[in-house]
C-alpha cells in the first residue's frame, strides 16, 4: 500500500510539473533594453506581435547580461542580448559565475560589428596595421570603450583576452590608458585628440562611425586571424568584413570580429510555442523593420550560431526556413 501511495504521488507531481510548464506558456515576459533605445522599441514590436499571432506576451526593461541571468533563473521567458555573451553564460565565463544552461538562443536577429576606430596619426607614427600590433608593440594606447556591464564591453575585452592574452591591466603596464564612455562621449575624446582608439560594437552602417569620419582622420583597424578565430571557438562569434563602400576611411574590406544581436530563451519553453514565435517573428520581419531598421537584416540562414545551444523548437522552425 505505501509503494502504491509513493507512486502516485510521483505520477501526480509529474502531471503537476508537466501542467505547470505548459501554463507557463500561456503568458510570457519579454526583456527587452532601457528606456528610448532601440532594444525597448524592438521588445514592445515583439509582444504586440506575438500576443496577436501566438501567445500573450507582455515586454519590460532589461539589459544584455541580465536578460541572460534573468531568463535561465526563470524570471523571465525570452529577451534580447548578444551571441557572444550567450555564449559566455552557457560557458560560465567573463561576468558568469555559473553555465547558464536554462539559457538558449532562440534567434540571431542582425549583426553586429567590432569597430576599433583609431587615429590615423596614432597609427602612423607607431606604424599600426591590424590590432593585434597594439599589443605585439607594447604601444602605449590610450583607449576608450563602453562602460563595464554593456556587451560592448564585454566583447572588447573578450578580444584582447581570447585573441591576444592581454587585458586592461596590461594596456596600461605598456604605458596606454583605459576609460570608458558612451557612444557619443567616445567620439568626442576621439575627435578631440584625447584618445587614441575608439572600441564598440555596434550595426553594420553605424552612424557613430560617420560622425567621427566628418571630425577627425582615422583608420578602422582590421582584428587578426587568431583573434577572430579564438573568439569563435570561445564564444560562437564569427568574421564580418566592413565594406569599403560604407564609410570614407575605408578603402578596402576590413576584417572584425563579428557577433549578433540575438533572443535568449528559457530552455523549457515548449517546443511548439518555440517554433511558432519563430515562424511569426520572421513572417512579420518586413514589418518589424519600420520599428528598427536593422530587423530588416534578419536571415534564416544566420538565425542559428554554431557552438552555442539553440532551443530545439526554434532550431527546427530556422533550419525549415533556410532551406
Amino acid at each position: 500500500m505505501k509503494r502504491m501511495l509513493i507512486a502516485f504521488l510521483g505520477f501526480f507531481l509529474i502531471a503537476l510539473g508537466g501542467r505547470l510548464a505548459g501554463a507557463s506558456d500561456q503568458h510570457m515576459r519579454f526583456m527587452a533594453g532601457p528606456p528610448g533605445g532601440n532594444w525597448f522599441a524592438m521588445g514592445g514590436a515583439f509582444a504586440d506581435l506575438w500576443t496577436q499571432d501566438v501567445v500573450p506576451v507582455t515586454s519590460g526593461t532589461g539589459g544584455g547580461l541580465s536578460n541572460v541571468i534573468n531568463v535561465s533563473r526563470g524570471k523571465g521567458d525570452l529577451g534580447l542580448t548578444v551571441a557572444s555573451v550567450l555564449g559566455a553564460a552557457q560557458k560560465g565565463e567573463g561576468p558568469f559565475k555559473h553555465k547558464m544552461a536554462d539559457a538558449q538562443n532562440f534567434a540571431n536577429l542582425y549583426r553586429q560589428y567590432t569597430y576599433f576606430v583609431a587615429r590615423k596619426g596614432f597609427v602612423e607614427k607607431y606604424g599600426i596595421k591590424t590590432l593585434g600590433d597594439i599589443i605585439r608593440k607594447k604601444v602605449p594606447v590610450r583607449l576608450c570603450t563602453l562602460k563595464p556591464g554593456t556587451s560592448s564591453e564585454f566583447v572588447i575585452r573578450s578580444i584582447f583576452e581570447k585573441g591576444f592574452d592581454a587585458d586592461w591591466k596590461d594596456i596600461k603596464r605598456n604605458g596606454g590608458s583605459v576609460q570608458f564612455a558612451t557612444y557619443s562621449g567616445g567620439a568626442n575624446l576621439i575627435a578631440d585628440g584625447h584618445i587614441d582608439l575608439f572600441a564598440f560594437a555596434v550595426g553594420r552602417a553605424a552612424s557613430i562611425v560617420m560622425k567621427i569620419e566628418s571630425q577627425t582622420e582615422v583608420v578602422i583597424l582590421p582584428v587578426d586571424e587568431v583573434a577572430r578565430t579564438s573568439m569563435a571557438r570561445a564564444y560562437g562569434t564569427t568574421t564580418f568584413e566592413v565594406d569599403q563602400d560604407l564609410y570614407q576611411s575605408v578603402t578596402g574590406p576590413v576584417p572584425v570580429v563579428g557577433d549578433y544581436t540575438c533572443i535568449v530563451i528559457r530552455r523549457s519553453v515548449a517546443e511548439e510555442t518555440a517554433y511558432n514565435l519563430a515562424k511569426s517573428l520572421y513572417a512579420h520581419r518586413e514589418s518589424l523593420a519600420s520599428v528598427v531598421k536593422d530587423l530588416g537584416e534578419m536571415r534564416a540562414d544566420e538565425a542559428v550560431s554554431p557552438g552555442i545551444v539553440t532551443h530545439p523548437g526554434a532550431e527546427t522552425f530556422w533550419r525549415e526556413a533556410s532551406r
